[in-house]
């Protein structure tokens, strides 16, 4: 995360590398902002989108106000538009009305939002939960700030794996990438980052597969809103003198003239001059004015020669000559003015390079660092040597004990030993140079080493480790007391030796820390459960208006539908009685809603719904019968063209059947129906009685042969039929033929049936299939036995089917008798859409019967039948009645 003063920018590292992540705007910066509504808050750029509206509930550059002390930093307070006071300890607390009472607000529970909201952006581009983060901070933060910014992250739920100085985060994002550097020595390049309200200048040493930052220097006070304060002094002088106006009592004038004179400062970049018009700025004052590019610069001329004091500081601090320099690297959302590069060009004598993306730089550093962080995540190996630029010492009487001086690499610890034999309080402070911030304590530690009791001991010290960690905080690690008793012929302190062990001259002491305006545990558990709260209320605010914008969604789609597809299907009074409800539900939402809950709205919705369901239902059942009429017809088509390639018999009793079902079709559309449930049925029970019939007809036997019988072969039937074991086998496919057309007949009536009826007239079907299948499996059976078995099943089948059947089905084609054992099973499903097989091949049952052997899976005509001439079919086998 790169916490800028004015916009913050989201990385994230991938497999593929570091992409910058999209703001729910789609944008890749999102505004540092965080605003109080009425009802809710509004963070980002929801929150900027107030900051005209509603400025003194909306707080906007909360970097700056993070670990200052109020008496310090009180006149540059009175240029923010919302309200401050000191708080409790000499920090800054931050008065505001939200939800109709007076809150207060701490910077670091501010920033805490602000970073839930980057988390909530970070996990919802990622599609999964985040924790672990490094996050971007100048080098000039102290001890406390970077506290502070820790107890942030910690209230919005994050896990801070490094707090990274930004112009390391730069370097490293330049060193990674960079492979042409010099083999003979190190590459130095200086980075100097001028951003919305400081400028960073940071020079780093390069070499292969490491870094060494040299120096960090820097101006907490030189930055891009201080040139747009520049254009805005010039023309808050210019309206007061020109209207009357004062600006600067206004604090909505104030924010207005402000945003103008940044996009003022943006076309100076690039044109000699830049219009400024604002319509009513106060009261009914329209203003207007112009400013030339060489007026800015004249009246920017102090702020440019500080410009390149920072450079300086860090050629000195890196002892580096400017010759030295491999390349200067410009970034920062406040780089982008040409009097920046003209001076910089002078003084450095080489003009800037830009190969870095001014704005993202910071935030894919950090990302790139974290993961190098990540177990997850493999990144080619890359050293970092980082420098602290401050000077840490611990004051004494005796003078200053320098613990890490400036441009001391850290992490880093140190051990300190002291005489002494009471408990001791000191303190380790900063060096106040010439650039350390103001308005900020000077002190990085407080702390007490406690020892309760003095000891007995001739010689007693204390020994402690100070520890500059990888967040730049400085801790006390450990503390010990060391005793030497041996000239001493009285015995150890009874305290002491209560906790000393046998034999040992050494004891661990407790270490407190104290920090004035440090937050407390009690505060951050509080902050937390506080952050908590105030997400939910807004999470419960959102799905209301959610839920409020479909119920008058709901209102206005209705209202089109009754007077559009609905139109037909509704009654007079049915149609009067919800428009009314929909105006009483209109007028309630703009009139009395504002303070209903999502309960509210939602009953009102489903009320609503409840209305309508019955002409939604009408419409649902016409919209489904025009798709099975659709449907119907299409198939009767299909089947049509499919009966043009059939044999003439067949195509006449395909075309019959579709010219029976059209005429069906026609008298039950013209007619009255019960329901439109009843004629749904209807229509899919006729599309699958059609699909049954015709695959009947294109699978049945042709009453001729498509082949001549060859010479002879009456005088070959006669040879089998008077074999007494070819007679048995005809007994036996007759009455698999029978079977056939027996289970054929009640299976067309089941498609009528219940639900119930049906189910069990398909168990008798498959039952009887079964002990066919278990029969042609014992191969030691006679044809004879078989032939008695099948009429015993066909017997069975019978019976059960008949006491089975109580109703006929609401459709049922008339059958003619001389096609009643050649209907064949429905078509499944998946066979609608398959072309009819119209090319089968059939032979006389004589030369089946000789040439071919006994085929069980064949179907055959039944012994009784009076068409017991017609051929059998051994070609064909139906996927569902495989018997």
């Amino acid at each position: 995360f790169d916490i800028g003063n004015e916009s913050c920018v989201i990385a994230a590292a991938k497999r593929g590398g570091v992409d910058v992540l999209l703001n729910d705007e789609s944008k890749r910066e999102t505004p540092a902002v965080v605003s109080f509504g009425d009802k809710q808050r509004f963070l980002g750029a929801a929150g900027a989108a107030f900051a005209m509206s509603n400025p003194k509930s909306t707080i906007s550059q909360i970097k700056r106000l993070i670990g200052k002390v109020y008496k310090e930093v009180v006149e540059e307070l009175k240029l923010l538009p919302f309200v401050t006071s000191e708080g409790p300890r000499g920090g800054i607390l931050i008065e505001l009305e939200y939800l109709k009472t007076k809150r207060c607000f701490t910077p670091v529970e501010i920033l805490g939002m602000l970073f839930k909201h980057l988390k909530q952006i970070t996990e919802k581009n990622l599609e999964s939960s985040v924790v672990d983060c490094v996050i971007g901070i100048p080098p000039y933060f102290t001890d406390l700030q970077r506290r502070m910014y820790l107890d942030a992250a910690l209230i919005a739920g994050l896990n801070p794996l490094r707090l990274m100085h930004d112009g390391t985060a730069i370097a490293l994002g330049y060193g990674m990438y960079k492979t042409d550097l010099s083999n003979s020595g190190p590459t130095y390049v200086m980075f100097v980052d001028i951003g919305h309200c400081d400028t960073q200048v940071t020079v780093a040493a390069f070499e292969q597969g490491n870094m060494t930052i040299l120096a960090h220097s820097f101006d907490q006070n030189l930055g891009g809103r201080d040139f747009d304060d520049v254009i805005f002094n010039h023309f808050a002088a210019q309206f007061n003198e020109k209207h009357k106006i004062d600006i600067y009592s206004n604090a909505r004038a104030s924010v207005r003239l402000r945003a103008s004179c940044e996009k003022v400062k943006k076309v100076l970049s690039a044109n000699a001059e830049a219009p400024l018009s604002i319509e009513c700025l106060i009261g009914d004052t329209d203003v207007r004015g112009l400013i030339t590019r060489e007026e800015f610069e004249s009246l920017s001329s102090k702020l440019l020669e500080r410009v390149i004091v920072p450079c300086r500081m860090a050629l000195k601090d890196s002892r580096l000559r400017v010759d030295q320099l491999y390349t200067i690297e410009l970034v920062g959302s406040g780089s982008r003015i040409p009097a920046i590069t003209r001076i910089l060009t002078s003084f450095l004598k080489k003009e800037p390079t830009r190969t870095l993306n001014a704005s993202e730089c910071v935030a894919r550093g950090c990302a790139l660092f974290c993961a190098m962080l990540s177990p997850t995540l493999k990144v080619r190996d890359y050293k970092i040597k980082e420098s602290f630029p401050y000077s840490i010492v611990i004051p004494s009487p005796q003078g200053e004990f320098m613990v890490f001086p400036k441009g001391n690499p850290f992490p880093n610890q140190m051990m300190i030993t002291y005489d002494g034999n009471t408990s001791h309080r000191f303190q380790l402070v900063y060096i106040k140079e010439r650039d350390f911030p103001a308005g900020i304590s000077h002190i990085a530690g407080c702390f007490e080493i406690g020892i309760s009791e003095p000891s007995d001991a001739e010689d007693v010290k204390v020994q402690f480790r100070v520890k500059l960690n990888e967040h730049g905080i400085v801790v006390i690690d450990s503390a010990t007391i060391l005793e030497d008793n041996r000239h001493s012929g009285r015995p150890v302190h009874s305290y002491l030796r209560k906790l000393m062990m046998a034999n040992s001259h050494t004891l661990n002491l407790p270490v407190s820390e104290n920090l004035d305006v440090s937050t407390t545990n009690d505060e951050l558990v509080k902050a937390e459960e506080k952050e908590k709260m105030l997400t939910a209320h807004d999470i419960k605010v959102e799905e209301t208006k959610d839920q409020r914008n479909t119920l008058e969604s709901f209102v206005y789609d209705t209202r089109s539908k009754l007077s559009g597809v609905y139109q037909s299907f509704a009654t007079d009074l049915e149609k009067e009685v919800i428009t009314n409800n929909l105006q009483e539900t209109e007028d309630w939402l703009y009139e009395d809603s504002d303070d209903e809950s999502e309960q509210d709205y939602s009953g009102r919705l489903e009320e609503l719904k409840k209305l309508l369901e019955p002409i939604e239902n009408k419409y649902n059942e016409a919209n489904a019968i025009e798709k099975a009429t659709k449907s119907l017809r299409s198939f009767i088509a299909k089947c049509h063209s499919h009966a043009d390639s059939l044999p003439a018999d067949k195509k006449e009793k395909v075309k019959n059947v579709c010219a029976e079902t059209e005429q069906w079709l026609v008298n039950a559309l013209s007619q009255k129906h019960p329901s439109a449930k009843t004629l749904l049925t209807d229509l899919n029970h006729a599309i699958e009685l059609l699909e049954r019939d015709c695959k009947s007809i294109i699978r049945s036997k042709s009453s001729y042969s498509r082949h001549e019988e060859p010479v002879g072969s009456d005088q070959r039937n006669q040879t089998i039929e008077s074999d007494p074991k070819a007679q048995s086998v005809d007994m036996v496919n007759a009455g698999i033929k029978a079977l056939q057309a027996c289970i054929a007949k009640y299976y067309s009536h089941a498609g009528s049936l219940p639900a119930d009826k049906k189910e069990k007239v398909n168990n008798v079907y498959t039952e009887a299939q079964q002990l066919l299948l278990n029969a042609f499996s014992h191969k030691e059976l006679s044809p004879n036995t078989l032939a008695n078995y099948i009429n015993h099943v066909i017997e069975d089948v019978e019976r059960k089917c008949k006491s089975i059947i109580s109703s006929k089905p609401s459709f049922q084609r008339h059958e003619k008798p001389e096609d009643s054992d050649k209907r064949d099973q429905p078509m499944n499903s998946d066979e609608r859409d398959q072309p009819m097989d119209t090319g089968q091949t059939h032979k006389s049952a004589a030369s089946d019967q000789r040439d071919q052997p006994m085929d069980t899976d064949q179907t055959h005509k039944s012994a009784d039948s009076d068409q017991k001439d017609q051929p059998m079919d051994t070609d064909q086998r139906d996927p569902q009645n495989d018997i």
